[in-house]
Order: C-alpha cells, then sequence, then structure tokens
C-alpha cells in the first residue's frame, strides 16, 4: 500500500490522504478510515484516477455527498474516491440541464425551479448528488430520475468515458445497470419542460413544508431506510409493527418518521445494521413483507 500510496501521489490526480475516517464525508455521521482517499480536482484527473487504479489491478470505491451511504465502522480497504468540486458544475441550455455528478440534487431543483423548468420538483427533497441520483433512479411523489434524464456521461472502471442514454441505464425501481457495471458519473443531461414559476414554487414549497413537518432533518440520518414494498410504504408497516422510537445503541427509528433510522450521537453502523436486521424480522413476522435496504452499506463491520 505504500508504494502505491507514493505512485499516485507523483501521479498528480488530485490531493491523496491515508487513514482517512470516513465519518464526516456521510449525512449519518458513521464510518471507519480509507486506506488511501482520493480528492480529484477535475474530471481529467477522476478519469486519470480509475485508469491508474484498473492498470494496477487496485478495487477503488467512490463516494459522492455521503447520503444513501453507510460505511462500515472498520472503515473501506484500498482506495475510495471522493467527487467534490471536479464535478460540482452546472449549465442550461434552454430546457435542457447539463449537471456534473457531483452536484447538490437539491440545489439542481431550485435552480431549475427559478429558470421556470418544471420536471425536477420531486428531487427538492432528495439529499445527494446528481451521480448518486442517477445511478439510484431517485425518486419521490410519483416521479424519479428516469422520466427527465436524456442522458449520462459515465467513466467506467476502465477509465474508458461512454455517454450512456436512458434505456442503457436499464432502470426500474431505485435501480439501473451501475449497480453491476461500476462507474463513475460525471455529468448528466435532464431533458425538462417550460412551466409556470408560480405552480413550480408553490408545489416545492408544499413538498418543503411535509418534508420540515414529518422528516428528522435536525439530526443526522441517511433518508428512507428501505424501499417501500410493491402496493405499500415502509413507514406505515413500521409504524404499525409499534418501531417507532426502537433503539440500538445511538441508532434509533426516528419519531416523526418510521422509515428514518437517526444516529443520536454516538451511533456505529453496527448499531444501525443491527436496527435495520431487527425491523426486517418483526415486519416480516408480522406482515409477511420482507423489506429491502435502500441504504448502500460499504466497508468492513
Amino acid at each position: 500500500m505504500q508504494k502505491l500510496i507514493a505512485d499516485l501521489k507523483a501521479s498528480n490526480i488530485g490531493e491523496i490522504r491515508t487513514n482517512e475516517r470516513l465519518a464526516p464525508y456521510t449525512t449519518w455521521k458513521i464510518g471507519g478510515p480509507a486506506d488511501c482517499l482520493i480528492i480529484p480536482h477535475s474530471k481529467e484527473q477522476v478519469a486519470a484516477s480509475i485508469k491508474f487504479l484498473h492498470e494496477r489491478g487496485v478495487p477503488w470505491t467512490v463516494i459522492g455527498r455521503g447520503s444513501n451511504l453507510l460505511v462500515g465502522d472498520k472503515g473501506i480497504r484500498g482506495v475510495v474516491i471522493k467527487l467534490g468540486q471536479a464535478l460540482d458544475t452546472l449549465r442550461f441550455e434552454g430546457a435542457m440541464v447539463y449537471a456534473g455528478g457531483s452536484y447538490s440534487f437539491i440545489k439542481l431543483s431550485v435552480l431549475a425551479a427559478k429558470e421556470g423548468l418544471t420536471g425536477l420538483e420531486f428531487a427538492s427533497g432528495i439529499p445527494g448528488s446528481v451521480g448518486g441520483a442517477v445511478y439510484m433512479n431517485a425518486g419521490a411523489h410519483g416521479s424519479d430520475v428516469s422520466r427527465i434524464l436524456k442522458q449520462a456521461e459515465v467513466i467506467l472502471d476502465t477509465g474508458e468515458l461512454v455517454v450512456m442514454q436512458t434505456e442503457d441505464l436499464q432502470y426500474a425501481y431505485r435501480h439501473s445497470i451501475l449497480h453491476t457495471l461500476p462507474g463513475i458519473v460525471t455529468e448528466a443531461v435532464f431533458e425538462l419542460q417550460v412551466g409556470d414559476r408560480n405552480e413550480i414554487a408553490g408545489a416545492m414549497a408544499a413538498y418543503r413544508d411535509r418534508r420540515l413537518r414529518t422528516q428528522p432533518l435536525q439530526l443526522a440520518c441517511a433518508g428512507s431506510v428501505f424501499r417501500n414494498p410493491e402496493g405499500g410504504f415502509a413507514a406505515k408497516l413500521i409504524e404499525e409493527a409499534g418501531l417507532k422510537g426502537k433503539r440500538v445503541g445511538g441508532a434509533e427509528i426516528s419519531m416523526l418518521h418510521a422509515n428514518f433510522i437517526v444516529n443520536t450521537g454516538e451511533a456505529t453502523a453496527e448499531d444501525v445494521l443491527t436496527l435495520i436486521n431487527e425491523v426486517q424480522q418483526i415486519v416480516e413476522q408480522m406482515y409477511g413483507i420482507k423489506l429491502v435496504p435502500e441504504v448502500l452499506v460499504m466497508g468492513e463491520r
């Protein structure tokens, strides 16, 4: 690893940090160290990093804004690539929106609304990056990324830069081909529609007010923990099972929203994983439904 780190530092592919604790890079504020963290400063450095690691057979993991992500307490072995300013770009060309992979999905929705463009209102409460939203087919309020995405620029794990059309991504509920085809979304192109600014603002205000009333946004969390089962809602099942407020260590099922697990201050990844497992077991015993987590779990326990 020391030889690899020395070679990385000599390769001009961004900032290199060793044994870097990952908790500060996640919205759950949980996670052990990465053996090596690369913070590229440009798209070219992102591609160069991937190519460098591919040529040497070194495993790597990518993180964006760290939402919807649980990093194990022992951290992540190998190399972690942290996307930041390198892909924090945005431009509008009429109703077409070009957003960098690390751009805030919420901020994107707000600025699109100011441009009088409709289609991204659902994103106003979805934390994380554009790249993460494309990867997960993020959605809310009856819409999702697949409905507005025109194409995505992706750096594959070989370092090759490709452009993938919406159909190439094989979208399903909270799923894309990128779950099995490793790569980094460097830019997404969204096709929106011109709308009424007042109507767009009204819809987003209503979504915002509902979030503030029903979600524990003042505490460290990762958004919804479980996917909604077909024809139902995970939060409803968890609440009806009497699990609101259930706690393991520093992890607690929110009293505001049963599909949120919050870090009350000192939660570990093991606390969260234990709580997830207990919720799954109880809900399955009571309703015969196995809840499926939609958070990404990375690293060692």
